[in-house]
Parts: C-alpha cells; sequence; structure tokens
C-alpha cells in the first residue's frame, strides 16, 4: 500500500507492509483518546513529476488494465505530468488540506510509483 502525506510544508509518498484496514482501525483509536475528530472519505490524490523520465515510461508501459482505471497520469505542460491515484483520504476535517491518502496497487505498481516519486523529488524542486 501507498501511503501520501499531505502536510503544511509539503508532500510525501511511502511504501506501507500494512493493510489499509489495520493502518485506519490504528488511527480511529488515536482519534478516540486524544478527543480528536476524524474524516474518512473515498476520493483521489494526485502529485507532480517530472514528464520526460524513464521510470515514469516504465510505469507507463508496465500498467495493467484494472490499475490504469484507477491510476491516471496526465499532461500538465512540457515539463509536467500529474499523476492521479483513486484511494482513501483521511484527515481532521472534510476540508481539511492536511492529512493521509492510502492507496493499493500490485506491488509492482507500487514500487514503480514510489521510484517515479523518489526520482522527481529533486527535479522537481528544481521548478518550484
Amino acid at each position: 500500500m501507498l501511503k501520501l502525506i499531505y502536510t503544511e510544508t509539503g508532500f510525501h509518498l511511502e511504501r506501507v507492509a500494512a493493510p489499509l484496514e489495520v493502518l485506519v482501525t490504528q488511527r480511529v483509536a488515536l482519534a478516540l483518546r486524544f478527543g480528536q475528530t476524524l474524516h474518512l472519505e473515498p476520493g483521489k490524490a494526485s502529485f507532480l513529476i517530472p514528464a520526460h523520465t524513464e521510470e515514469l515510461l516504465n510505469l507507463e508501459l508496465s500498467l495493467p488494465l484494472e490499475e490504469s482505471q484507477r491510476l491516471t497520469i496526465a499532461s500538465v505542460d512540457e515539463g509536467l505530468v500529474e499523476l492521479t491515484v483513486t484511494g482513501t483520504w483521511l484527515a481532521a476535517t472534510a476540508t481539511a488540506d492536511e492529512g493521509l491518502f492510502f492507496t493499493v496497487f500490485s506491488d509492482r505498481t507500487e514500487f514503480l510509483i514510489h521510484k517515479v516519486w523518489q526520482a522527481s523529488k529533486s527535479q522537481i524542486s528544481c521548478f518550484g
């Protein structure tokens, strides 16, 4: 599973071995213990990566049909593409900009998405 972390200072992506149900249960228990609200809903999340990388080409070529329906790659401009994934949004409120987004793909697709993101981190900072 992939965990996308959206914070006030940026975005981070990591691979997680635990199942979605376990992570959600842990977050709900934590929110209950601290008396915090928690909003959970299905949705989509996206992030930008450089358009012309070998890692992106490998991802595009290896996407099976069922995963290409849950992951889209769209051109933003000449140098950037946007990866959009479906999954589960977990945040303090329905309108929060900060939170966690969980999505599940095959191990190979998750590996490639993570590799694309890692390879693009330094290149994206050049665009900012």
